[in-house]
């Protein structure tokens, strides 16, 4: 890919300005990193990810549990569920721009919008697969529901649960970055995207994509691989965690 989009970029079919070649791209993001705008923007934008998935964790695995131990649950809020997750986080934005305002409220609320859904749907799908002959075993050696939750129903969602945190990571992205383009914070990679866009710095965009793409897949190696391998890898269900 880097040697296809060099010989692209140099072949003079569009202009550098806008496929610049990777030479530029690399001596941009070097200045954007010795400036601190990289590191600066990286951050606000990451903190939004990270808040917008800590705070949608915290709705959407308590909802995803309750909707699958509790039928009633389940057919109340399967409905609505139903109906809000196919509308794009994006197409709220708009609209709660004319309830928050422009700025960090915005976007913080379409960041948790996105990252909510993947971890309910993951989170209920989990706690209907655990398999029933593992909660008969438990209740015919006289486990009470606190137990059986906590020893049997948690530990046998745990890989969709741990699926949904790395779905809603990357949906967490995709609303901050979408969310920084249209409602306008002061800082953020998608500022940064969106004002080079309006000069014509595709090395700026190119830099910032490539700086998105770099966090994620830290993120993926260091992070999500490790809690996998800490948890269901070590409880022998990696199998399972990636059906």
């Amino acid at each position: 890919m880097i040697v296809v989009w060099e010989v692209f970029a140099r072949s003079g079919l569009f202009s550098e300005a806008l496929t610049p070649p990777l030479t530029r791209i690399a001596k941009t993001a070097w200045q954007m990193m010795l400036d601190g705008r990289m590191e600066k923007n990286a951050a606000f934008t990451l903190g939004r990810v990270l808040l917008g998935l800590l705070c949608a964790c915290l709705i959407g695995i308590p909802v995803g549990m309750l909707m699958g131990r509790l039928p009633k649950v389940e057919r109340l809020l399967l409905p609505l569920l139903s109906v809000l997750m196919p509308i794009p986080s994006l197409a709220w934005v708009p609209l709660f721009v004319l309830w928050f305002g422009i700025g960090e409220t915005t976007t913080f609320v379409v960041v948790v919008y996105a990252a909510t859904f993947p971890v309910v749907f993951n989170v209920w799908t989990g706690v209907r697969a655990v398999n029933p002959l593992w909660t008969r075993a438990a209740m015919s050696m006289g486990a009470n529901q606190r137990q059986l939750f906590r020893k049997v129903v948690l530990p046998g969602a745990s890989p969709y649960v741990i699926t949904a945190i790395r779905l809603a990571f990357g949906r967490a992205w995709i609303a901050a970055i979408g969310g920084e383009l249209l409602a306008s914070p002061v800082y953020g990679l998608g500022r940064v995207i969106f004002d080079a866009k309006e000069f014509l710095n595709s090395d700026v965009m190119m830099a910032s994509l490539i700086a998105i793409g770099v966090i994620g897949l830290v993120f993926e190696r260091v992070v999500f691989q490790v809690l996998e391998q800490r948890t269901v890898g070590r409880w022998g269900m990696v199998a399972m965690a990636r059906r």
